[in-house]
């Protein structure tokens, strides 16, 4: 009996439950991959400043102190309203205010026009400036020219060469009172209009008298008639001499009113002849072309000649005492 106590005792099981640690979220690796986000964020904005130049930085502060105002009013702070969106653009190194590239071009076009008329400048002193040489030596290696080469006084000017026969008391270049060229003087712009042919540039011619008044000048011929006509036979030597007629841009008498010798108006050296070898700028002038048009070629000029005086009617003008001095 006892043994079958022992067989039919119950048989307890205890089972022991550990206690475990709650369960864990996800949010830890949010703030994590913030976290390395933000940092490489960060050092890609050092990476950026320490690469970036001191205009740009400058640019770029300028744009977001004030952004709006010139989104909406347009004003001229960086990224001024020349992009398609107000307050657009690319260069944001300028202080005061974007352009667009058409813009950008133009001034780059405006700079190389102006460096290339720079060159052409000084292209064109160094031809005057051999032109001047050889007018020289054409003078001086002729034995029937080289006595008056101190009546020919040669200069650079504003407009370019210019190459003065001047009267002396003793060797006049024209006949007393008339526009008849003399020997020496017809040789004279015949060397020179040979030279001349020599370069492209546009002549202008004028003649000049003393301030002595013409005796015949109540019938209507006066100074101003002279030196037209001087001025005008001046230029046919010249052509005869080889220049091209196409050449002569302007004939002018200008009498007495611009005097080589102010202080002596009377003076023989006031009675001259003046060719102006012309520079591109005196064209220019000449012609009122804009800097837009400066690089095209300038139109064909026939030579402006004023209406000669008979050679008849200057005869039968009295040579008195007022008209000897010519």
């Amino acid at each position: 009996m006892a043994g079958d106590a022992k067989k039919l005792q119950p048989i307890i099981v205890k089972k022991i439950k550990k206690g475990g640690h709650a369960t864990h979220g996800g949010a830890w690796k949010i703030a994590y991959a913030d976290f390395v986000t933000a940092m490489m964020a960060f050092f890609l904005l050092m990476w950026l400043l320490g690469s970036t130049s001191e205009g740009d930085k400058k640019g770029i502060a300028e744009y977001f102190q004030s952004p709006l105002k010139v989104a909406m009013a347009g004003g001229s702070g960086s990224g001024d309203s020349s992009h398609v969106i107000k307050g657009g653009g690319q260069d944001l190194t300028r202080s005061t205010g974007q352009v667009k590239r058409g813009d950008v071009e133009s001034q780059r076009k405006s700079v190389n026009l102006m460096a290339l008329r720079a060159e052409q400048r000084r292209a064109e002193a160094a031809r005057l400036e051999d032109l001047m040489k050889r007018v020289r030596d054409r003078i001086a290696d002729n034995p029937a020219l080289s006595p008056y080469s101190s009546q020919i006084r040669i200069e650079m000017t504003a407009d370019g060469l210019r190459i003065q026969i001047v009267d002396a008391s003793n060797r006049p270049m024209f006949e007393s009172g008339s526009a008849v060229v003399q020997p020496h003087m017809r040789d004279i712009l015949r060397s020179i209009g040979g030279v001349l042919s020599e370069v492209p540039n546009r002549i202008t011619l004028e003649g000049h008298t003393d301030a002595a008044a013409f005796a015949g000048e109540q019938r209507g011929y006066s100074n101003w008639e002279l030196s037209s006509d001087r001025a005008n036979a001046s230029r046919r030597e010249l052509t005869a001499g080889g220049l091209p007629i196409d050449r002569m841009l302007r004939v002018q008498g200008l009498a007495d009113s611009r005097p080589f010798s102010a202080e002596d108006p009377r003076s023989p050296a006031n009675r001259r002849i003046s060719i102006i070898v012309m520079n591109r700028d005196a064209e220019d002038r000449f012609f009122e072309r804009t800097p837009a048009n400066l690089s095209e070629a300038a139109p064909a000029a026939e030579a402006v000649t004023l209406p000669s005086i008979r050679p008849d009617l200057a005869a039968q003008v009295d040579s008195s005492a007022d008209a000897a001095h010519r």
